[in-house]
């Protein structure tokens, strides 16, 4: 690739209706599309189902695209997130890995509503249920947007201060597929796995490093150095992780919704000098810089 891969306006990390998101996957490929996105994954919480979808839209409108999903992983006692890029999304094992680790989200979300009405805020299954567009995937942002609904905080991001996580009303932990599976199901579906927002997890540095260490010795590829969870100096901090490993550098917004994100698709910066970005070699990145000229 002659031009510099690393100026291409890649957002390899999206939600839709089928996980947590709360636009359509058509939707979601046209908002990057008149945004200025040249290459753009759907990746949905342990879900592949919006996929044909998104590929479609993405075709009729000439958007690059490459499917993804995001894996629910479980590591150092705390949920961490594995994101497949560039997957073939109808393979049996990842298909099936999904599935399992979709299972007993519905019961998680029924004791999540149990510990809510304790605190005072009763039928909050059903009201997040109002916000799903998955019946298989109740996800603590729909939880979220049921208590913003019913005026308990002013929007999600208070939500996530005061409620559903550790130590506060609604919080359930959860045990998630195991970070060697995850990566198992996505290389065999002849993706690339990449550690997704690597600096929103309560570790310190030495444990963001071993988790580094393990997930590139489980052959895990990537790192997300550009995330809108990540401030200017933790993507200087995973880029040169990126070197040292020898890993790939993905960049996303990881964007949920118009009124929820932190930044919209399309508006992170360059990925920084000196790493080599995931999508250096996939000849949709030649088709979204061919898109410039």
């Amino acid at each position: 690739m002659t031009t510099d891969a690393r100026s291409l306006n890649a957002d390899l990390h999206s939600h839709s209706r089928y996980s947590d998101g709360r636009l359509t996957p058509a939707e979601l490929v046209q908002r990057a599309h008149a945004n200025g996105v040249e290459l753009f994954a759907l990746t949905d919480h342990d879900e592949v189902a919006g996929l044909d979808e998104a590929v479609a839209e993405a075709a009729r409108v000439g958007l690059p695209f490459v499917p993804g999903v995001e894996v629910s992983v479980t590591w150092g006692a705390q949920t961490v997130h594995v994101v497949g890029l560039s997957i073939d999304y109808r393979n049996p094992e990842l298909v099936a890995g999904l599935a399992e680790t979709r299972g007993g989200r519905d019961r998680r979300a029924q004791a999540m509503s149990d510990s809510l009405a304790l605190a005072g805020i009763p039928g909050a299954y059903e009201g997040a249920l109002r916000h799903v567009g998955n019946p298989a995937l109740v996800s603590r942002t729909h939880f979220a947007r049921y208590l913003v609904e019913r005026g308990v905080c002013r929007d999600v991001a208070s939500v996530f201060r005061n409620y559903l996580v550790e130590g506060k009303p609604g919080y359930v932990p959860h045990s998630w597929a195991r970070l060697e599976n995850a990566i198992t199901w996505i290389r065999g579906a002849g993706g690339i796995a990449v550690l997704a927002h690597p600096g929103r997890y309560p570790f310190g540095a030495a444990t963001r490093r071993t988790l580094l260490e393990e997930f590139r010795a489980a052959g895990g590829r990537g790192i997300e150095v550009l995330s809108a969870s990540h401030d200017e100096a933790e993507s200087r901090e995973f880029a040169r992780h990126a070197v040292e490993l020898g890993m790939l550098a993905s960049r996303g917004s990881d964007f949920h919704a118009p009124a929820e994100s932190r930044i919209d698709l399309g508006a992170l910066p360059n990925l920084p000098a000196g790493v080599l970005p995931v999508w250096h070699d996939w000849p949709e990145a030649q088709r979204g810089f061919a898109l410039r000229s």
